[in-house]
């Protein structure tokens, strides 16, 4: 594989893209790409000049899935733990900054998993989907834990017994992508996605991605007990004292792109 990159980082104002850039491979979830991936990710969480973290892919594909050409690249990431798929994955949902990805065509398997490991996606008409897995004899496991949040079991039990390919605005019916543009505005739709996020506060974006990733999995006493701890020390912040006195001064916040 040489020194094939096969991701590339860029910013984009206060966003940073990452493009998965392996379209010979239609971005298959190499080791190696995965592991650029990753090494992205956690810089871009890293940065405070990078607000929002965008996904998408080079060529007519987002992610066909794992690379069945080159398995050993990342171990049986479908079957042993401890790979870095999971971690992949965990990073994307659990990670401080909202990733938004941006399904420019096919998401299969592994690549619709990436999808659903985001926390905002918008595709581009007509991008086909697919969690093809029982076609091939495996099935969706470790994807599943992301997945089945957002399908629900109905709807995730028809899709992974079948392997159905269907298309974006199915896909948005069944709540795994939030919109569905024509394909020559999707970098133009996630762009002003990014800048309504960009009108909240930096912490706050924060906070709340991590309210919405802890509250379910806690019981109703528990989600009281951890939302009521948050919001206390959100009030008393010096950023919650700017949002606050901006709203009342009728401009503007600091960290506003108009500020």
């Amino acid at each position: 594989m040489g020194d094939k990159q096969w991701t590339r980082f860029e910013r984009r104002g206060p966003a940073g893209w990452i493009r998965l850039t392996s379209p010979e491979t239609r971005n298959a979830l190499s080791g190696p790409l995965v592991k650029e991936l990753i090494g992205h990710l956690r810089a871009a969480h890293d940065d405070d000049d990078v607000r929002v973290v965008v996904l998408t892919g080079e060529g007519p594909a987002f992610c066909a899935g794992a690379d069945l050409k080159n398995r050993g690249d990342m171990g049986d990431a479908e079957s042993r733990s401890g790979n870095p798929f999971v971690d992949l994955l965990k990073l994307m949902r659990d990670g401080p900054k909202p990733v938004i990805c941006a399904v420019n065509g096919a998401a299969f398997g592994g690549g619709l998993g990436l999808v659903a490991a985001g926390d905002i996606a918008i595709a581009a008409e007509g991008a086909k989907m697919s969690f093809s897995e029982v076609r091939l004899g495996v099935i969706p496991a470790m994807i599943s834990v992301v997945v089945l949040p957002k399908l629900g079991e109905h709807q995730a039990m028809r899709l992974f017994l079948t392997g159905e390919r269907f298309a974006a605005d199915r896909a948005l019916e069944y709540g795994l992508v939030h919109a569905v543009v024509p394909a020559g505005e999707l970098e133009k739709a996630v762009d002003a996605e990014v800048e309504l996020i960009c009108r909240g506060g930096p912490i706050a974006i924060r906070e709340a991605k991590k309210l919405v990733r802890s509250v379910a999995r806690l019981s109703e006493d528990e989600g009281f007990k951890y939302a009521e701890e948050r919001i206390g020390k959100l009030f008393a912040s010096a950023e919650a004292a700017e949002g606050m006195a901006a709203f009342g001064q009728k401009r503007p916040p600091s960290w506003a792109p108009d500020a």
